[in-house]
């Protein structure tokens, strides 16, 4: 392989367009080289930032493309699974959008695949790879807000009116928890470490098949996690990581840049009276679509570490499995 890797996108899906494709461009060491789409009006606007890319007509093509070292799939949920298998049969290395897979039994073959290929296959779950949260557990892991007591997180938006969206749609893998649950419940094992020993409470909204409003409580080993994630809710994003001695807190943390600036506060105690020092740490230049994206063609390359592992995107799927069983328990 070139020392670039020439990536491939499956479909023409509006975050492509939007994000990742411009991102596999920026990158370091990657080619945005072709796109997958049978309407040629959806490849023109990638096409306007990415000269002379090259348009396939379908899936099947971009995959048999033997200029095309890797791809990413951005495709509805409901189809992460099937394609990533496809993509690793014909040889290509595999990025693709969270969530990977609606159970984490399906994640299974997927690993298989992997270690049968040698290929290189992840989740695209792009927050670890952003300073703000390797910085956030680095602090977490020396020790710098004391013992862990309380994790506080929320994602939401409000996406009703948009009633043909994928999210909204349980026929393509829809609901609030595969879209955004992933973010609260993901970065909490992320910087923590732990797996939860147990959802304690699960409390649902359903709308036409999907969650629309979720709200867990999870017990840890020595701390507690309350998440909330809606798609019918005013937009807010927030995690606090709250110990005996001191709070991690994030702003923006999951859309870093684009909801507001990332910032990463600090709360110690002082030990000399009331009040804590609080110190603010931001990333105003980071992007970590490109970051996610450079980290790949380095694993891919190079055979770097990547920072998100199918285990590990199993891992979350498996909480966010155990929270709708806990609903369904009522």
């Amino acid at each position: 392989m070139t020392e670039t890797v020439r990536w491939g996108v499956l479909g023409a899906a509006k975050f492509a367009r939007e994000h990742m494709a411009r991102a596999i461009h920026a990158a370091e060491g990657a080619d945005f080289a072709a796109l997958a789409t049978s309407d040629p009006a959806k490849a023109a606007p990638f096409a306007a930032f990415r000269p002379g890319l090259k348009v396939h007509g379908s899936y099947e093509a971009l995959l048999a493309d033997p200029e095309i070292d890797a791809v990413y799939i951005p495709l509805p949920n409901h189809l992460h699974v099937e394609w990533t298998l496809k993509a690793l049969e014909a040889g290509k290395h595999v990025l693709c959008e969270k969530p990977i897979a609606m159970e984490a039994a399906e994640i299974d073959a997927l690993i298989a695949a992997r270690d049968a290929t040698g290929l290189f296959a992840c989740e695209a779950y792009m927050i670890v790879h952003h300073p703000q949260w390797q910085r956030a557990r680095q602090l977490y892991r020396e020790g710098a807000i004391g013992t862990l007591k309380h994790v506080e997180g929320v994602f939401s938006y409000n996406n009703a009116a948009d009633t043909q969206n994928v999210r909204n749609r349980p026929e393509t893998g829809g609901g609030g928890l595969p879209d955004i649950g992933v973010y609260t419940i993901g970065s909490t094992r992320f910087v923590t470490g732990q797996e939860p020993l147990e959802i304690t409470h699960s409390d649902i909204d359903f709308e036409n098949g999907v969650d629309v409003l979720a709200r867990t409580s999870a017990r840890f080993d020595g701390f507690s996690a309350h998440w909330v994630n809606s798609m019918r809710m005013h937009p807010i994003q927030d995690m606090i990581f709250i110990g005996d001695a001191g709070i991690l807190k994030l702003s923006a943390p999951f859309n870093a840049n684009v909801f507001g600036p990332a910032i990463l506060e600090v709360h110690r105690n002082t030990h000399a009276g009331p009040g804590a020092e609080v110190t603010y740490e931001r990333f105003p230049a980071a992007n970590q679509y490109v970051l996610q994206v450079e980290a790949a063609c380095r694993a891919i390359r190079d055979g770097a570490p990547f920072a998100w592992s199918l285990e590990e995107a199993k891992g979350t799927q498996a909480v966010i499995d155990a929270v709708y069983a806990k609903a369904r328990e009522g």
